[in-house]
């Protein structure tokens, strides 16, 4: 059959879309872009927050007129929301066809073999993912779901608590990420730094990048969503030792009270965070640290927002995101007194990004005159001007680009030297070296 494909929220999710395109290209599917010529098509789907819930629902029915207006014969759901509200996609939307569940993804040959009937009995592990955006970059999910249960956040009770991949099972899949082009491995998880903790009885994100290193198939090796609290003096030594990891800290630490932190249910404390950072802008020349916040969680009082605004002046990320908190059913925080009004999130939001802006650019800034190696990814067809990231930049637009004037043609997915001459709030621009 043609199938079209649609995946929705973060990049865990996007892994899981990947392996079961794999599948179906496995057993026999054709993959197409067009969903009024696919024969089935399937939407993976994000269940996070409320405008992610939205998103998916009207995602569904926009592809569901394709069953009227195109030669859509079978509508299949997957992912967060299939997990959490299988039920309820069943009963209240007729025109889907199957609701495959994450529970579900491990007799995946089952589910297929019975709605598209298929011949192929490829299972979920076994497929040769198929790489949807860039073939020189992609994600290796180290670990399914979280045990920190934070109060604020429903992963628990949609991916359950934190299993870790085994180590092998890494090392095999990066081989063949590798023998597909790529170039750049994103680590991932909801918590890598917990990575091994239940499989091992310890951390082994540091043995796990040791032994990515070793196979040296790899340029960059970035890692993501690292628990602030876990990343201790032996991590971040032992990654300065290995040429490949690329010094970029995603620390999402969420707020910068510790009174608002223990009604996070976050570990730790804000001196400890001080000096987490402090350590590595010591081991490394110039890394890179990332993170995000929360505003307007219950019970924020102006006094905590205030010291929250504080602490990124002192600190001064280098890239940084922020979310007004989002009510989540069956989540701890749910009913918790002191609610904040929306204005007042809203408002608080404004006021943090302004000033993140003015720290932004002037870190930025601080890199003019410095050469930079660039991961090449795009070129603009009016401009001629090529498009990149540094090891300063993450993938899929969550942090800056790199904007610049090549001396020859370069093709997509190869590493060029750039020397910066020019800085905005969150790009760099420059020349080719």
């Amino acid at each position: 059959m043609k199938i079209g494909f649609v995946s929705l929220g973060c990049s865990k999710n996007l892994v899981d879309s990947e392996r079961i395109m794999g599948v179906l290209r496995a057993n026999g599917h054709t993959l197409v872009q067009d969903p009024a010529k696919a024969q089935a098509i399937f939407i993976n789907t994000c269940g996070f927050i409320e405008s992610a819930k939205e998103e998916a629902i009207a995602t569904i029915f926009e592809m569901a007129q394709y069953k009227q207006k195109g030669s859509c014969e079978k509508l299949i759901v997957t992912g967060c929301l299939a997990q959490r509200y299988t039920k309820a996609l069943q009963e209240e939307i007729p025109e889907i066809d199957a609701v495959i569940a994450i529970r579900d993804y491990e007799r995946i040959d089952e589910i297929l073999k019975a709605v598209l009937h298929d011949q192929g009995c490829m299972r979920f592990w076994d497929s040769e993912r198929v790489l949807s955006s860039r073939p020189w970059s992609a994600y290796l999910k180290i670990a399914e779901g979280c045990s920190n249960h934070c109060t604020y956040c429903a992963i628990p009770l949609i991916r359950g608590d934190n299993v870790s991949y085994p180590l092998e099972q890494l090392i095999a899949e990066a081989k063949q990420l590798a023998g597909q082009g790529v170039k750049e491995l994103v680590l991932i998880a909801q918590d890598t730094t917990k990575y091994g903790v239940d499989l091992y009885g310890k951390g082994m994100l540091l043995t796990l990048l040791e032994q990515l290193e070793a196979l040296g198939l790899f340029h960059w090796i970035r890692v993501l969503y690292m628990y602030p609290d876990e990343i201790d003096e032996a991590l971040i030594k032992g990654m300065a030792k290995l040429p490949h990891v690329l010094p970029y800290f995603d620390i999402p630490l969420q707020h910068a009270n510790d009174e608002m932190l223990r009604k996070m249910n976050r570990r730790g404390t804000i001196e400890e965070v001080k000096k987490t950072i402090a350590l590595i802008r010591d081991v490394f020349a110039h890394p890179t640290i990332r993170t995000t916040f929360i505003v307007g969680f219950p019970q924020e009082k102006p006094h905590h927002f205030e010291e929250l605004l504080a602490f990124m002046k002192e600190m001064r990320f280098d890239r940084l995101g922020a979310f007004p908190y989002s009510k989540e059913e069956d989540t701890a925080a749910y009913d918790m007194d002191g609610q904040i009004d929306e204005a007042v999130k809203q408002e608080r939001l404004d006021r943090l990004m302004e000033l993140q802006k003015e720290i932004s650019k002037a870190n930025m800034e601080a890199h003019i005159g410095e050469v930079m190696e660039v991961l090449v990814e795009k070129r603009d067809g009016l401009s001629g001007a090529y498009r990149g990231r540094g090891y300063n930049s993450a993938p899929d637009g969550v942090d800056g680009s790199i904007t610049f004037q090549a001396k020859e043609e370069l093709e997509p997915g190869c590493f060029v030297k750039v020397r910066i001459t020019e800085a905005g709030v969150h790009d760099l621009y420059g020349e080719q070296c």
